[in-house]
């Protein structure tokens, strides 16, 4: 099964081939705009498996947390302590 990257305006032109190879071919994609990680597409079959297989589950969440947009702006100085 294929995971595939893919921009959002690459993939709404092409939104029938997309949705024909998730759900003929199990491929899956990711949807980036403007280079950052936005939206997963996957046929309702492969979702199912998802939620029953726990392996797989671990292997996609994997994937998807190497891909996942990190936002990071300014500098940790100093962090206050909830537990006094």
């Amino acid at each position: 099964m294929a995971i595939k990257s893919i921009n959002s305006t690459e993939a709404q032109n092409n939104f029938g081939q997309v949705l024909d190879d998730v759900t003929l071919n199990h491929a899956r994609y990711v949807i980036k705009r403007r280079g950052i990680s936005q939206a997963v597409v996957l046929s309702f079959d492969d979702l199912a498996h998802l939620l029953r297989d726990d392996n797989e589950r671990l292997r996609m969440y994997g994937i998807l947390g190497e891909l996942r947009p990190q936002y990071r702006l300014g500098e940790v100085i100093q962090t206050e302590s909830l537990q006094e």
